[in-house]
């Protein structure tokens, strides 16, 4: 018995969804950058040599999907889905360090909408294009 496929959403209904889940992956994209970036150099204890190490390497993963995040790029939002759990872990962790509390739930929080926001922007634009290719 062959399965019958479910029916795409309308245009009108995918548009306003893929912007609003587009925007919220930007800003907690940002946002999770901006938060290593300035825990790194104000808060956390790093001696003079890792001062800049850490950061960066921290920040790598991040930098190589902006470009793709940046452009609205499909795959690259889902590619950013994968690499997001790293950031959740490390907030995890860091929760439940006293010293850090603040900044693991900040990073748990933010890993979690920018999660969600990219799973969604993925699945919609991936529709949208199948809508668009006349499916």
């Amino acid at each position: 018995m062959a399965k019958t496929r479910k029916p795409l959403p309308p245009l009108d209904w995918l548009q306003p969804r893929m912007a609003i889940s587009r925007a919220v992956s930007l800003l907690s994209f940002l946002a999770l950058a901006v938060l290593l970036l300035v825990w790194n150099l104000l808060f956390a204890d790093l001696p003079g040599k890792l001062l800049w190490v850490i950061p960066a390497f921290q920040l790598a993963p991040l930098l190589l999907l902006a470009p793709g995040l940046i452009l609205g790029n499909a795959r690259a939002h889902a590619w950013t889905c994968f690499v997001v759990n790293l950031y959740f872990i490390q907030g995890v962790l860091a929760a439940f360090d006293p010293s850090k509390a603040l900044f693991g739930w900040a990073q748990v929080l933010l890993s979690v909408s920018l999660f969600c926001a990219a799973l969604m922007y993925t699945r919609w634009r991936f529709q949208y294009e199948r809508k668009l290719a006349g499916e």
